[in-house]
């Protein structure tokens, strides 16, 4: 079924042109004779989890030709002293563990790291250590082997092993919480610390090649960035609930299922791509948060969340596919308590397309009875029994352009033949699932569920008649073109939709900017001032504006169109 009337022009891997640095981007044999420059002293390799250690060894470090090789990772405590260390932080839950305060030297037998680094700094003639914390050294040079997560998450699937487990054959869910509460933080920390000092970037998230910049080049793609608009590389998963229409729109490759995510705006999970020349160097989009935090959320965001983005847009499929899972994020008391996060998934659904049988469940029936609703949901998950949603939870029409706020408390989730722009904050697997309508994941496994803690974080205030007073549609019109259509006030982001029928200005509100063209083939963002060039954006795309871009004007492509264009800032 066509869900457009005119041809996609969605761009699925979006690119940064910087100009002057052509010559500081190398890939794979061309890597060896820039780095034999650092041939001296001590030269370390600081890797994040997750990339192929073997393969550096072999192609990069071996081909240097060292006085001496160290892996710091030969110092890595058993697994079985690091389980009673991690064990607290990562609980029995399958999805779930718990923020923490750990650090590279709770992962290494502190004797041997002595011992390694004390032969490492008394090595003679030019030596290499390389690994997770290879930094610890006191080097004479770094090269920092950098990878993105979400590169991590697919070589879990295919059976790489956690840096703190030897877990090939996991579960990937709990690899990816291993790396999520505890692995990834452990690396960030010496990313902040060390990559700023680092002479070459490497990324190691193809498989086949490495790619390396010098650091100057890196920077200046770091400021280019934040001086204009920009787009992140979306990734797109299939789900036991997915729908058709990304596979059209998206320009998706068929893939005998259907896709049910795509992550367009979530720096944390998502990649950036430089391109010097002919070449492209991707990276974590996470790195311009941390080393150009104030530039891009600006001082009001930054004072507020630190080096986090936080603002999230992904997109859920279900159209001719089923509903999501019923579900509940925690509240901001229940999950600083209970995960050591700092805020919360407050979101909304905005509805980018929708079947004449299109819903949304939203919020609870007039005067129902808690015990019953949870004991009911108990015995359902158990398989005893079925669940009428029909007694508890409201389920309202949606049709395109609908905006229904989702405060966190609220229990919801949407119906099927149902394209959902999701707009929320970033703290992203903190979804409690109440009832999953009694399937299976595409693993052939039940898909966790935790009424044990949605029962303690469920608003039973938020009844029929407070959310239709409160969350759906909200819409306060501004002027002829300009409208807030959310999110509630109990939550930190606010969105404005504007109609684009000719030149408009666009203000930031003090806060970095995250946009999806919601209708319209193709708009274009441009500078009042020349900061930046003119920027080109596609039906579906969500692209993010810098802070340090104060005001923007924006026009339809076609002066004959009318754009439909929906804005986030941090209020």
């Amino acid at each position: 079924m066509p869900y457009l009337a005119f041809k996609s022009e969605y761009d699925r891997f979006p690119r940064t042109k910087v100009a002057d640095f052509d010559g500081d981007i190398h890939v794979d044999e061309a890597i060896v004779p820039v780095l034999s420059s650092l041939a001296y002293g001590i030269l370390a390799f600081e890797v994040y989890p997750g990339s192929d250690m073997e393969k550096l060894f072999l192609e990069l470090i071996l081909k240097l030709n060292p006085d001496n090789i160290y892996n710091i990772e030969t110092c890595r405590k058993p697994y079985t002293r690091l389980k009673p260390i991690l064990e607290p932080y990562l609980t029995e839950d399958r999805v779930f563990g718990r923020m923490n305060k750990l650090t590279i030297f709770d992962l290494y037998d502190e004797k041997k790291l002595d011992s390694l680094l004390a032969k490492v700094h008394n090595s003679k003639g030019f030596t290499i250590i390389y690994g997770f914390g290879a930094s610890l050294a006191e080097y004479d040079n770094l090269v920092y082997v950098d990878m993105t997560r979400w590169e991590i998450q697919l070589r879990f699937r295919k059976g790489m092993p956690n840096f703190t487990a030897d877990n090939p054959d996991e579960d990937p869910l709990r690899k990816f919480k291993r790396g999520y509460f505890l692995e990834w933080r452990i690396a960030d920390i010496i990313k902040l610390a060390h990559l700023p000092r680092a002479k070459y970037l490497i990324d190691a998230s193809d498989e086949d090649h490495f790619t390396m910049i010098t650091r100057d080049a890196f920077e200046a793609g770091l400021d280019q960035l934040v001086s204009g608009p920009f787009r992140l590389i979306p990734y797109f998963d299939p789900g036991v609930w997915g729908g058709n229409w990304m596979k059209e729109v998206c320009n998706l490759p068929e893939n005998n299922s259907n896709y049910a995510w795509c992550f367009d705006g979530v720096p944390e999970e998502n990649a950036l791509c430089l391109v010097f020349g002919d070449k492209e160097y991707h990276f974590p989009a996470l790195d311009l948060v941390f080393f150009r935090s104030r530039e891009l959320l600006g001082e009001k965001v930054h004072q507020r969340f630190g080096k986090e983005y936080p603002i999230r847009f992904d997109f859920l499929d279900t159209m001719n596919g089923g509903n999501l899972s019923l579900q509940v994020h925690p509240t901001t008391s229940y999950i600083q308590k209970t995960f050591g996060m700092t805020y919360t998934q407050d979101e909304s659904y905005y509805i980018l397309d929708a079947k004449p049988d299109s819903s949304v469940y939203l919020g609870l029936k007039e005067g129902i009875d808690p015990k019953r609703f949870i004991a009911d949901l108990e015995t359902a998950n158990l398989g005893e029994a079925g669940f009428d949603d029909s007694l508890y939870i409201n389920r309202f029409p949606a049709k395109k352009h609908d905006h229904f706020l989702i405060p966190a408390g609220t229990v919801h989730c949407s119906g099927k033949n149902t394209m959902v722009l999701e707009i929320s904050s970033t703290p992203y697997i903190f979804t409690f699932k109440l009832w999953d309508w009694d399937r299976l994941g595409l693993d052939g496994l039940p898909r966790p569920v935790h009424i044990n803690h949605g029962k303690h974080v469920i608003q039973y205030d938020r009844t029929t008649s407070w959310v239709e007073k409160n969350l759906v549609n909200r819409i306060e019109r501004i002027s002829s073109v300009e409208a807030k259509t959310g999110l509630h006030e109990l939550e930190p982001i606010e969105t404005r939709r504007f109609q684009v029928e000719k030149e408009l200005l666009i203000e930031n509100h003090g806060s970095v900017n995250q946009l999806n063209l919601v209708e319209g083939k193709a708009l274009v963002v441009f500078s009042p001032d020349d900061q930046f060039p003119p920027f080109e954006v596609h039906y579906a795309e969500t692209f993010i504006v810098p802070e340090k871009v104060k005001t923007y004007l924006v026009k339809p492509r076609d002066p004959q169109e009318t754009c439909l264009l929906i804005q986030a800032s941090i209020r």
